[in-house]
């Protein structure tokens, strides 16, 4: 019987099937381009390929297309009797996941990869800081998600994608320069890795590496093709840093080429949250933003985040609310949030209200009760750090300079230094 490469037999005798399936697999994970072509060319070579179709299914999820998910997921479910045990176990779990019951997935899919740890098909939905551990919204979630990568390391060893995954992982909990052994080693053997390169550029900014960030970013993105699932977020990074260097124009240039919702073919959680945060944390450094931006990205997050449920989509929805003015859109959020972190996202939406209105203590108030678990809403420190500059900024408005030096200084000491209170005070 065939394998894929990480040695799962697969059902399918059709050699050419299997190698387009491989590599449509080594695309997704790797975040790059071309995904969705190479597992067509998977099932056009072998209709009855079960796991192609499952595996369809899943990047059209992780690549925002979730009206497009439900065909190949009924094929794969239908041709589940005849795949192998592995096979049909993966369609039952991941199934659960592509129709949105995370809850009822993450169990059966830890269950699968402890019996099979090298299904990375699998493997990979518990893994990074979107996936059913980060956003599980539970407390240690970024201490699971780590102990969840020890639990694959004898199965994965030196391979690019587990060692990327990992490398996350311990960045995310301040161990960064085992992240920097785990991410070069990664790319050393696979350098085009666009989740790779993602890795390395967070890692970049914890250390402070700004310069450094800046040169070995653009000279990648260059080359990235703008359908690549990593190609809005990546392009995030890069207008983060030109901020930081005070290199506004090409901040904007990002905005307008990469990033806003009318131009951007990312998921639309990236281009949601990577818009509102890059726009937000410029107003924080003092930069004009138009209002009309702002109105749009409103726009964008009422279209397709309408009804509240992914905490870390709920946030940054409620912060282009509250820019855009539109109390409306961001009381439903406050009224309706749901799930195991809606009491963060309720306290995160008022704080941006207050802080859009200008009442700094108000703000404080909200924003303090979230400080010490905001990890539980998702995505990474990186982007949480939007949190951290907001309720700085709040208590310099109000008047509380020392006490904004202190917050920044003890939570965030590497990457919010004393430039950066100064910047802030608006």
């Amino acid at each position: 019987m065939l394998q894929d490469r990480y040695g799962n037999p697969v059902s399918t005798g059709n050699a050419c099937a299997r190698d387009a399936y491989v590599r449509g697999l080594d695309l997704f994970i790797g975040g790059d381009a071309g995904v969705e072509e190479a597992l067509a060319e998977a099932i056009e070579a072998d209709e009855g390929f079960a796991l192609a179709h499952l595996a369809l299914a899943r990047a059209k999820q992780g690549l925002g297309k979730g009206g497009e998910i439900r065909a190949p997921l009924e094929r794969a479910r239908a041709l589940a009797p005849k795949a192998t045990t592995q096979e049909a176990a993966a369609i039952d779990a991941l199934g659960l996941m592509l129709e949105g019951k995370g809850t009822q997935a993450y169990p059966k899919i830890r269950a699968h990869v402890a019996e099979y740890p090298r299904d990375v098909l699998l493997a990979q939905t518990c893994m990074g800081v979107f996936g059913l551990i980060g956003f599980s919204g539970q407390r240690g979630r970024e201490a699971e998600q780590l102990a969840y990568a020890a639990t694959l390391a004898r199965a994965y060893g030196d391979d690019w994608w587990f060692l990327s995954m990992l490398a996350f992982a311990q960045l995310e909990v301040g161990q960064l320069e085992a992240a920097r052994r785990s991410i070069d080693r990664s790319l050393e053997i696979r350098p085009s890795a666009a989740h790779g390169v993602h890795v390395k550029s967070h890692l970049l900014y914890e250390c402070g590496e700004t310069a450094a960030g800046l040169a070995y970013l653009s000279g990648y993105q260059a080359g990235l093709d703008r359908s690549a699932q990593m190609h809005c977020h990546l392009s995030w990074h890069l207008g983060l840093w030109s901020l930081e260097t005070g290199d506004l124009e090409t901040m904007w240039a990002v905005i307008d080429r990469d990033i806003a919702p009318d131009v951007s073919r990312g998921p639309p959680l990236n281009i949601l949250s990577d818009v509102a945060a890059l726009l937000a944390r410029a107003e924080l450094r003092g930069v004009d933003v138009p209002g009309d931006y702002w109105t749009r990205v409103s726009t964008y997050a009422a279209e397709r985040f309408a009804r509240p449920g992914i905490a870390f989509a709920d946030v940054h929805a409620a912060l282009a609310h509250a820019m855009a003015g539109d109390g409306a859109a961001l009381e439903r959020i406050v009224h309706d949030a749901k799930g195991p972190a809606a009491h963060l996202v309720r306290d995160l939406a008022e704080g941006f209200g207050a802080f859009a209105r200008g009442a700094w203590t108000e703000a404080v108030r909200h924003f303090a009760v979230v400080m010490s678990e905001h990890e539980r809403i998702g995505g990474s420190r990186t982007q949480r750090d939007l949190l951290e500059m907001a309720m700085s900024a709040a208590l310099l408005r109000s008047g509380q300079g020392a006490e904004a030096q202190r917050f920044l200084s003890t939570r965030r000491p590497v990457t919010t230094g004393a430039q950066s209170v100064a910047g802030l005070a608006g």
